[in-house]
């Protein structure tokens, strides 16, 4: 069996500037396609907590 394919954001449309999205062994895997060898992973609770703030729009505040 392969590797988990990476399943780009609904958000980006037709541009190769997304971020991608994976689950291996258990745990939610990000990256940014322009930057493929950084992947960030979590637990599912993690994942969906980082969601949940993200649509609350805790993280739009600019510094």
């Amino acid at each position: 069996m392969g590797s988990p394919i990476w399943q780009k954001s609904s958000y980006s449309g037709s541009s190769n500037a997304c971020v991608e999205v994976r689950v291996v062994d258990g745990l939610v895997e990000l990256r940014e396609s322009d930057d493929p060898g950084a992947v960030l992973g979590a637990d599912p609770a993690a994942f969906a907590s980082l969601l949940k703030s993200i649509k609350a729009g805790v993280f739009d505040r600019h510094l």
